[in-house]
């Protein structure tokens, strides 16, 4: 499958939003919210300091009277200069091109699988800016196999996990995590879609430089293929 038919595949696969977060919120509780450089409001918050980006972000929510804060798919970002997680390379091949959909709410909310599928892997990525505890999901459905990742969770998530563990349609999978487990963030769900995995193991990236970016954006289409928000 090209990486365009696969990209149509993700669109297609539903008609309807496939959910990650509780059913009972309602899209009208969802919001937009923008953490890219071109945000000036941003130029007012410490954004290396997760409880500084998480009073912008709380503040957005209620602002807009909603539940979910989300976005993030290709967005350049300055929150990742505080982490050589991203930047041990030079100026040139900086990561800070955000490849997931981001979906901030409170820590402990639960998470649920869009669609059936297996443990694929599961790791607590511990490096300072990383996804903390992570959970990918393998999926084979019409004869495509593709994976989804699920960052920045709670430790508990990762309790009583087995690579290979089926896990059904709407099954809870995992709660969030706060920003003392999940790579020093505000409480949010990253979330992506994965053609091919490369071999990772409980990890793949979710912030790429420019010089990868057509790759990456081939590899991980749009989640929002699959939520529809």
């Amino acid at each position: 499958m090209t990486s365009k038919t696969f990209n149509d595949f993700t669109k297609q696969l539903s008609a309807t939003s496939l959910q990650v977060l509780d059913k009972t919120i309602s899209k009208s509780q969802y919001i937009p919210i923008d953490l890219s450089i071109h945000n000036s409001e941003l130029l007012q918050y410490d954004v290396s300091s997760s409880t500084s980006l998480e009073i912008y972000i709380n503040s957005h929510i209620k602002k807009h009277k909603a539940t979910v804060a989300y976005g993030g798919y290709l967005e350049t970002r300055n929150i990742y200069n505080r982490s050589i997680h991203f930047n041990k390379q030079n100026k040139d091949t900086e990561r800070n091109i955000h490849l997931g959909l981001d979906l901030w709410l409170a820590e402990h909310s639960p998470i649920f699988a869009p669609l059936e599928g297996t443990i694929h892997s599961f790791k607590n990525n511990t490096n300072y800016g990383d996804y903390g505890p992570t959970i990918i999901l393998k999926h084979h459905i019409n004869k495509v196999t593709f994976y989804t990742l699920y960052g920045h969770l709670s430790e508990a998530s990762l309790i009583n996990l087995y690579v290979g563990k089926k896990i059904n349609k709407r099954e809870q999978i995992a709660t969030l995590g706060d920003a003392s487990v999940n790579g020093d963030y505000p409480p949010h769900l990253h979330f992506q879609i994965i053609k091919d995995i490369e071999g990772y193991y409980g990890d793949y990236p979710g912030v790429c430089n420019q010089n990868n970016l057509e790759f990456y954006k081939q590899n991980c289409p749009d989640p929002n293929n699959f939520l529809k928000l």
